[in-house]
């Protein structure tokens, strides 16, 4: 079970008087083209405008299971060496919900003849509500009101190097630890915002003319929590279609692909299982996104994106 289902069946089990801690940000299978969700210095990384909406349902069958919805834009800034990023999320598990806008800013420098350091910022809020009169509890408790529409200001930085065949970052997306409590004030349940730090890395190899290999890792350090790692492998055929496998350090495995439909679109799906005993109970997680890159100059897009 991920630290996030414990939030779930911690509220669950103990309906009131709760202190929550551990992971709150969303997983994403298909965390190698949704990096700017992880790290600001993503944006402008491929040098066209992209826009990419992913949809992810995790543990299907399972009430109250969580589900996230992202968009994410970003494009480097003409004749400048800085680049924009904008990234919307909506998380739901349980009876929270959590909606985040952030902007994000990137500075490039060249460090050779084709790879990159970029150092971002990102700045924004989540709006965070709880429906936890909602909740299941042992016996009737009337201070068990709802947390609406609080506002959490958050901001971030990250690191990303990266050439058209290999990647590396580092990040800390969100650096305060803003503190939730009942809007009437009791203490009925307290939870917060820890930090998570990202380290993400990835190379593209050949195998043959027509056959590539890219290995990639996500490390995830929370604060409360024990350390997470996500270590995948996909297979490029003919510049065109990715088919791979997911590994999530004692939680889950799964399969992932995506399709050029274009020199401009792609579009991606994975489904994982998990290694728990939640598996028994469920009917696996599934996520799809969609992806499109944009240029309004003459010329053409970065022609295949690795990441």
């Amino acid at each position: 079970m991920s630290i996030r289902a414990h939030l779930l069946s911690g509220a669950l089990i103990i309906g009131s008087a709760a202190t929550v801690a551990g992971q709150q940000d969303p997983l994403y299978s298909q965390y190698m083209f949704n990096t700017l969700a992880f790290d600001p210095a993503y944006a402008g990384s491929a040098d066209v405008f992209t826009v990419m909406a992913l949809s992810r349902h995790q543990w299907v069958g399972f009430e109250g299971a969580p589900s996230t919805q992202t968009l994410a834009l970003h494009s480097p800034l003409p004749v400048t060496n800085l680049a924009l990023g904008g990234l919307v999320v909506h998380d739901r598990i349980g009876p929270t919900r959590e909606t985040g806008a952030f902007l994000d800013i990137a500075y490039r420098i060249r460090t050779g003849a084709e790879s990159r350091l970029a150092f971002g910022l990102s700045a924004g809020t989540n709006l965070y509500q709880a429906d936890l009169s909602a909740l299941p509890t042992v016996e009737e408790d009337p201070a068990n009101g709802n947390i609406s529409g609080k506002l959490l200001p958050n901001f971030g930085f990250g690191l990303f190097w990266h050439a058209p065949r290999y990647y590396l970052g580092l990040s800390a997306p969100k650096l305060l630890t803003n503190e939730i409590i009942s809007s009437d004030g009791s203490v009925v349940t307290t939870a917060r915002e820890d930090r998570h730090y990202f380290l993400l890395a990835g190379y593209v190899f050949d195998l043959t003319r027509d056959i590539k290999l890219k290995p990639t890792v996500m490390v995830r350090a929370v604060e409360g929590a024990p350390l997470s790692m996500d270590v995948n492998a996909n297979v490029l055929l003919r510049e065109k279609l990715w088919l791979g496998v997911l590994y999530r350090l004692g939680n889950a495995f799964g399969v992932q692909f995506q399709y050029r439909v274009s020199e401009q679109l792609r579009v991606g799906y994975a489904f994982d299982l998990t290694t728990t005993a939640l598996g028994a109970h469920n009917a696996g997680t599934h996520e799809i996104m969609l992806s499109y890159d944009m240029r309004f100059v003459k010329g053409r897009t970065i022609s295949p994106r690795y990441y």
